[in-house]
């Protein structure tokens, strides 16, 4: 390689679309999958964002750094199509990433506001979002932009836990917030699924729940095509709490519960749900003080990338 060869992408990259398989791993800006910085949402399909905050965690926090992390164990998944999709999200989509949002952490009753008009700002514009937590409460102030736009959503839904608990006031709990996005009619529960949970709710609402040992014993393609059953054709939003995977697959978290998921049930039914019609997702809970060689990372920036797959197969996305 000669030292004129660009390999900034994130600074310097002319075009949305397309791989930059000559930047190394180890080095230059880490945006997520080499996309270009930008606030410039002309023309853009998914705006990759991040939100760094973890003061709803209920155990150990650190999931503020997970959106770091997630960009840095995405520069080695750019120099290739996606195995093994037969679709390539990067040539397909036209993809920025919108940096994260900036909030005011000494007033934490005001940050879901600032996260919802933030997700607002890139629905207006046209684009879906690919968000990157923080702790799972993220999820709520997103819904909340999501539903102004779209009316009530399904909500594919990946952990060990519900967070459906009930709550009498809105509490910024990452335990809670699903409970709250039903009743506020974010999210329609009766056409709405949970994959691997493995925890105690005995009210669990209408959700259809797939648990972790029905994962183990129907497989990954029995429960992808019985997801697919429950939403139909209405719009979804997935989010996937990287509890979810066992946390042998995924030390870095804050919640960590045994029993669930492998990095392969996982990326099989989200495979799996290829059609499905998705309007956003996210990836929440990576904590990576406690991974182990960045493999809660890379698993979760992995699963990102199949979402930008789903996005890219969307047979009702504009232009598909």
């Amino acid at each position: 390689m000669g030292q004129d060869r660009d390999w900034d992408n994130a600074f310097t990259g002319e075009g949305l679309r397309g791989k930059v398989d000559h930047a190394p791993s180890f080095a230059g800006a880490q945006s997520f999958l080499r996309r270009r910085f930008s606030r410039d949402l002309s023309g853009v399909d998914v705006a990759v964002t991040g939100v760094p905050m973890d003061t709803a965690t209920s155990n150990r926090p650190g999931a503020r750094f997970g959106p770091r992390a997630l960009r840095t164990a995405s520069a080695s998944l750019n120099w290739s199509r996606p195995w093994p999709w037969t679709i390539d999200p990067l040539e397909v989509l036209s993809i920025v990433d919108y940096g994260d949002v900036m909030f005011d952490y000494g007033n934490p009753a005001g940050v879901p506001a600032e996260i919802t008009a933030h997700i607002d700002e890139i629905l207006r514009a046209g684009a879906a979002s690919l968000v990157f937590g923080g702790d799972h409460y993220i999820t709520y102030p997103v819904l909340a932009a999501y539903a102004k736009h779209h009316g009530p959503l399904s909500l594919i839904h990946f952990d060990a836990h519900s967070d459906t608990w009930s709550d009498e006031s809105e509490r910024i709990d990452h335990g809670t917030m699903f409970f709250h996005a039903v009743n506020k009619g974010y999210i329609d529960d009766r056409r709405s699924a949970q994959i691997g949970l493995r925890t105690t709710n005995d009210e669990p609402m209408n959700f259809n729940i797939f648990d972790a040992r029905m994962v183990h014993r129907e497989g990954a393609d029995a429960i992808a095509r019985r997801v697919r059953d429950v939403v139909g054709d209405h719009k979804v939003y997935l989010t996937f709490d990287i509890d979810c995977l066992d946390p042998s697959f995924a030390p870095g978290t804050g919640t960590p519960v045994c029993g669930g998921l492998s990095s392969h049930q996982a990326l099989e039914i989200v495979r799996g749900l290829e059609g499905i019609n998705i309007v956003g997702a996210d990836v929440v809970e990576v904590a990576p003080a406690y991974d182990v060689g960045d493999i809660t990372s890379f698993a979760g920036a992995t699963l990102a990338t199949e979402f930008l797959c789903l996005f890219a197969a969307n047979p009702h996305r504009e232009g598909a």
